[in-house]
This record gives C-alpha cells, sequence and structure tokens, in this order.
C-alpha cells in the first residue's frame, strides 16, 4: 500500500501559520491580563456615570476604532442599556443632532488624538454632556477632556509590523463587553428581559416561558369528577385540546381525561360512566414561569400531547399547554 505524505513546504506553511496564530493569541491572552489587573474605581465610575444619564450612550470612534464603537453600541443595546453609534466624521456634518444632554459619551481611540473626535469632544464640553474615553494614551487630548478616562495597557500589536491595530482592538472590544456585562449586573437585568430584546431567532425562541404559549380564562377546558362521559366528549371537543382537568368543588386539579384515556375505555360502558372513573390521577403538569422547551421535552419523553399549568403555590390549574403550541412556536 502507497501512503501518500503531504509536501514539506506545506508542512512548514502550516507550522508557520499555528505559531503566528498562537503569538496573536498568546499576545492577545496578556494584554487582556494586564488590562484586568489595572482596573480600578474608574470602571465604576463609568458604570455610574452611564447609569445617571437619562438618556442613551452614544458610542463612537474612528477606523478600527469605530468599527468597534459598533459593536460596543450593539451588545450594550441588546443588555439593556440604549445605546447608539455616531460615526465622528458624520458628527460634523449634521449628525451632532442625534446626541443630546440626556446622553453619554463613549469614545475609542488608542492614541486618543483621533482629529474627527475633536468636534464632538467640543459638542459634549459646551453642553456638559458627559465623556468616559477608551485609550491607550494617558496624556492624549482625549482621555484628558473626558470625565472618565479607562486607560488600557500599552500592549504590543500582534502584527509582525506592529503597526495593525489587533491587541489594541481587541482590549478595546473586551473592555466594551465588560460594561455591558457590569450594567447588567447592576440593574438585574433579567433573561425575561433579555427575551423581550431577541424576539426573534434561536434566543428569542430557547426563552419562551410556559406561560407565554398556555391556553387559560375561558379556554381551559374542566369538568367536575361526576361528570357524565358524553358531556365530558363536548367539553373536549369545544375545547379543541385534546384534553379535560378534572377539578374538586374548590378548583383543585384531581386529574385529567384526554382523547387517549377516552379510546382505553371505549366498549366498557363508557357512556354511562363518570369523568372520575375514567381520568389519569395525578396528571404531569408544567409550571407558568417554566421554560417552554422543558415543557416540550416532558411531553416528548412522557409521549403526552398537553400538560396543565399549576402554580407551586395552588392546586388551581391555570391554563393548558399543548406540544402543538410548542411547535408552532418553533422549539422543536
Amino acid at each position: 500500500m502507497t501512503v501518500s505524505k503531504a509536501p514539506l513546504h506545506a508542512v512548514s506553511g502550516t507550522e508557520a501559520d499555528l505559531t503566528a496564530a498562537r503569538r496573536v493569541l498568546a499576545t492577545a491572552s496578556q494584554a487582556l491580563s494586564l488590562l484586568a489587573e489595572q482596573l480600578d474605581g474608574d470602571f465604576t465610575r463609568a458604570i455610574d456615570l452611564i447609569l445617571a444619564a437619562k438618556g442613551r450612550v452614544i458610542v463612537s470612534g474612528m477606523g478600527k476604532s469605530g468599527h468597534v464603537a459598533r459593536k460596543i453600541a450593539a451588545t450594550l443595546s441588546s443588555t439593556g442599556t440604549p445605546a447608539y453609534f455616531v460615526h465622528p466624521a458624520e458628527a460634523s456634518h449634521g449628525d451632532m443632532g442625534a446626541i443630546t444632554r440626556q446622553d453619554a459619551l463613549l469614545l475609542l481611540s488608542w492614541g486618543g488624538e483621533t482629529a474627527e473626535l475633536s468636534d464632538l469632544l467640543t459638542y459634549a464640553k459646551r453642553h456638559r454632556i458627559p465623556i468616559i474615553a477608551i485609550g491607550a494614551n494617558a496624556d492624549s487630548t482625549l482621555i484628558k477632556a473626558a470625565d472618565v478616562a479607562l486607560v488600557l495597557p500599552r500592549a504590543p500589536e500582534a502584527c509582525p509590523m506592529g503597526l495593525a491595530p489587533t491587541t489594541s482592538t481587541t482590549m478595546m472590544l473586551s473592555l466594551g463587553d465588560a460594561l455591558a456585562v457590569a450594567l447588567m449586573e447592576r440593574k438585574g437585568f433579567s433573561s425575561d428581559q433579555y427575551r423581550d430584546l431577541h424576539p426573534g431567532g434561536s434566543l428569542g425562541r430557547a426563552l419562551v416561558r410556559v406561560s407565554d404559549l398556555m391556553h387559560s380564562g375561558d379556554e381551559l377546558p374542566l369538568a367536575a369528577p361526576d361528570t357524565p362521559v358524553p358531556q365530558l366528549l363536548l367539553t373536549m371537543a369545544s375545547g379543541r385540546l385534546g384534553c379535560v382537568g378534572i377539578v374538586d368543588t374548590k378548583g383543585a386539579l384531581l386529574g385529567i381525561v384526554t382523547d387517549g384515556d377516552i379510546r382505553r375505555h371505549a366498549g366498557d360502558g363508557i357512556d354511562k360512566r363518570k369523568a372520575s372513573e375514567v381520568m389519569t390521577s395525578d396528571p404531569k403538569i408544567a409550571q407558568p414561569g417554566q421554560l417552554a422547551a422543558e415543557a416540550l421535552a416532558l411531553m416528548t419523553e412522557k409521549k403526552i400531547t398537553q400538560l396543565f399549568v399549576l402554580d407551586a403555590s395552588s392546586p388551581r390549574p391555570l391554563g393548558v399547554i399543548h406540544i402543538h403550541d410548542c411547535l408552532r412556536a418553533g422549539l422543536a
């Protein structure tokens, strides 16, 4: 058998590629460690300043810093802190109107002398709009003008010439994420709020609760234990959920009758029987605050198509969730 061998230049090329990649990642990792170590009270002051603003966080930067600023603005907005990216050059030609006195500015510049940011600084100072600056030059115009300065460590760029923004933008991006997460925790931002801001896609579907999909109120099919089966069938048909909950005089759930229960007792004088004689006692249930995906998993495991929904504090059913509701919501 002939064993094919990769050309020597291909092997050496792979090794060189991996060496370069590992150098970049190691450089970024070391820079982030330095950044984490030097964080101090200025970070907390930046959080306080953002929380005190009644408007939005206006994020801006030029070039690669601008791309990072766009991402930071998007992350802040999606985690409960309204934010908006303003291009510094466009700001000088009318977009300054997007900034109000209720806002806070978050400006990014590695060297801190970006000419395009000067008009933003002047405007902010004139209207007393607070400024948070992210940069590496503590003696720069930007850092000195800021109300709060988050100074990055002077870590080397990862490119062979030490010029292309790599390590610097990684630190800026990570610091933006740190601000967003710290703000989330300060505000007590919940998964329900996160879902409200992400209604589309897999994130929105993953956070749908049972209470969002359940049938309740007049749609809830209920009957007493002594209800004759023929009347039970009418209730089941009108509810179109394939089940009826059997409740006592206080409204507590005793059991469930499904179309499967009816079929199992068919031909056994079922038309003369009562609900209590054909019901399944102690049925599986869901809770309103439970993730709908968990309810779907339970129905799939137990090979059932519906669950009555009960709150832990009361035996009275609040609703019914059907497997079809979960499938329509895209949870499968």
